[in-house]
């Protein structure tokens, strides 16, 4: 009886236990499962840190770098001697106000006036300083060239005559300037390209750790340390620094390939860009480097050589014309060991045919600077654009004029060539001699434009020409034409205006890149030029990618007619990449140009980008990202 009543006590226990974990088990069902809560999202504010410049005193500093006046080569190809008058000028910056003139050096309460008396200031570079309000957002800045010109009697009084202005607005934010001079504009960012002269200019502020990429940028955009210097750093590993990566756009955190990047089509990938930084390059613009030696002097009779300052300043303007700029390295105080301005071995005679031009492209040619400047030698007899190394058209050999006391050689030289032995006519014949091998190494000649009237030697005389050859190819006012390469009022190009068949437009066909390419046709000794060659389509192929039309089309229609190297339009092409699995670290997209010109098939490099899952493309963009953070 017990034992019944203890077993009824014992089952009714775990039945209370039991129905007590049901319950539980219920209520927890209920409240976690069979009820779906709603939580709400928690989003993470954009945190921008708006401060401009907590860790210095604020201010904005102007370097002009580089002045050029533009009129010497209309002085030089006009009969007379206004070329000799070298210009003297100054300028007047305005930074918030603040107004100062180059002009007026003061120093322990005494002024003295020091101007500009040359054609190019390059190396003699100033620097202004503007305090700022601490967190002043812009700063107004405006540079103005003024020219003194003489007049009265005997030019003893001078008149000043503001010539070229521009006006930026400086932000401190971003470290960029906008108004006349913009990024990405047509002529160059820090590169004003005036009516009168040529001016090239940096801006940038007070910066607390000397890399000069600004704290609102550093700490918003880029998220980099702004008290740790940036110029150097290369946290993405693609052999350039965070500081030029930011200056031109590119994203310092991701793997650019920069070894073949070259946006602006002129040969020089941004590697080469980058280390040409303190001599003016752009990777947007066309540049165009050349390295001068001359040979030591043959004897008494023969003068020392050099390549005219006044030649210089017409082959950069003949380019400028054309928005392409050209530096021209004949000795500058801060160039390399072996630079420019080398002196030679002296050599009589130099020909294309017998290669002796490559001791000097050897021994005096830097190893670092091939593929970036084109070598040139002022020597003897004759000139040629040719090979020293594989089968790139990279240096050149131009003869140097005959000296005062070589009357016989004066004779033949003006006879044969048309060159007239007078100041002027010397300085404008070495400059078109250098200008006509300049553009043979620019893709210009009778073979790759399948164009008679260059290298043309059937005129006879460029002082008693043929008739026929006047009638047919004098139409072709060029220095590629040997009829005109000497005379002292061409020193150009040719635009084509005569039409064909018997003109063309040389500038339309210009192709800066050539000289790094090995050329289709080989000169053997005893070469004679032909415009009936078959140019051969080299192989092409860009490794683990694949070129998508559909992405083609796409990018093109959403750049319409731009083009990187305008006037001359481009071809495009995108290609994709194949296995992004195995290479993630690859950028998804590929984008080649090529010119739209007969002298050349390449594509190049022009930008890198990624797709997004619904497979549009995207491309880096500093812009983009300041307005995600401003609004």
């Amino acid at each position: 009886m017990y034992i019944r009543r203890r077993q009824k006590v014992i089952i009714a226990v775990s039945l209370l236990v039991i129905a007590c974990l049901l319950v539980s088990g219920m209520y927890v069902y209920f409240e976690y499962y069979a009820t779906k809560k709603e939580t709400p999202l928690q989003q993470t504010p954009v945190t921008v840190d708006d401060r401009i410049s907590p860790l210095e005193d604020q201010g904005v500093v102007l370097e002009v770098l580089r002045i050029r006046d533009r009129k010497l080569l209309q002085e030089l190809i006009t009969p007379g001697n206004s070329w000799k008058n070298t210009p003297t000028f100054y300028f007047i910056t305005n930074m918030d106000g603040l107004e100062y003139a180059s002009k007026d050096v003061t120093q322990h309460g005494r002024t003295t006036e020091v101007l500009f008396h040359t054609w190019d200031t390059i190396g003699q570079e100033n620097k202004i300083m503007k305090d700022a309000e601490e967190e002043q957002e812009t700063s107004t800045v405006t540079l103005t060239i003024v020219e003194q010109v003489k007049s009265g009697l005997f030019g003893r009084k001078t008149t000043d005559i503001p010539r070229d202005s521009l006006t930026v607005t400086y932000d401190y934010r971003t470290g960029r300037w906008s108004g006349d001079d913009n990024f990405k504009d047509f002529d160059g960012y820090g590169h004003y390209l005036g009516e009168t002269f040529e001016i090239w200019f940096n801006l940038y502020q007070i910066d607390y750790d000397n890399d000069f990429i600004p704290y609102w940028t550093e700490v918003n955009i880029l998220h980099t340390d702004p008290t740790v210097d940036d110029s150097k750093l290369d946290p993405d590993g693609d052999g350039i620094p965070t500081a030029w990566e930011w200056k031109w756009g590119y994203d310092p955190f991701t793997w650019d390939d920069h070894a073949n990047l070259d946006p602006d089509l002129d040969g020089l990938s941004n590697i080469e860009e980058y280390k040409m930084a303190n001599w003016f390059a752009d990777p947007f613009i066309q540049d165009i480097y050349l390295e001068v030696d001359v040979m030591g002097r043959g004897g008494l009779l023969d003068p020392p050589h050099y390549l005219f300052k006044e030649s210089q300043q017409g082959i950069i303007e003949r380019f400028a014309q054309h928005n392409i700029r050209v530096y021209i390295d004949d000795g500058w105080p801060n160039g390399p060991k072996n630079g420019g301005g080398d002196i030679v071995p002296h050599i009589d005679k130099l020909s294309q045919d017998s290669g002796m031009i490559l001791q000097y492209y050897d021994n005096y040619f830097p190893e670092e600077r091939r593929g970036i400047f084109r070598y040139v030698v002022i020597g003897h007899g004759g000139g040629y654009q040719h090979p020293a190394k594989n089968n790139i058209y990279d240096t050149i050999q131009i003869s140097y004029v005959s000296g005062p006391f070589e009357i016989i050689q004066q004779v033949e030289s003006f006879f044969i060539l048309g060159r007239i032995p007078t100041p002027r006519g010397v300085r404008v014949s070495l400059g078109s001699t250098l200008l006509h091998e300049i553009a043979h190494s620019c893709s210009i000649s009778a073979e790759s434009c399948n164009f008679g009237g260059i290298d043309n030697v059937s005129y006879a005389s460029p002082i008693f020409p043929k008739k026929s050859y006047v009638e047919t190819w004098g139409q072709y006012v060029s220095v590629m034409n040997y009829l005109y390469t000497h005379d002292p009022n061409v020193f150009d190009l040719s635009d084509g205006k005569n039409g064909p068949p018997y003109d063309q437009n040389d500038w339309g066909l210009i192709y800066t890149g050539y000289f790094q390419i090995n050329r289709e046709s080989i000169e053997e000794p005893y070469y004679e030029p032909s415009t009936n060659e078959t140019k051969i389509q080299n192989e092409w192929r860009v490794t683990g990618y694949t070129f998508d039309a559909n992405l083609t089309e796409k990018f093109v229609q959403s750049i319409w007619e731009w083009s990187p190297i305008d006037p001359i339009q481009v071809n495009w092409s995108v290609y994709r990449l194949i296995d992004t699995e195995h290479n993630p670290n690859d950028r998804m997209i590929k984008v080649f140009a090529q010119p739209k010109i007969k002298t050349t098939q390449q594509w190049v490099l022009n930008q890198e980008g990624d797709l997004d899952p619904e497979g549009n493309m995207h491309f880096y963009s500093f812009d983009d990202i300041l307005k995600e953070k401003t609004g």
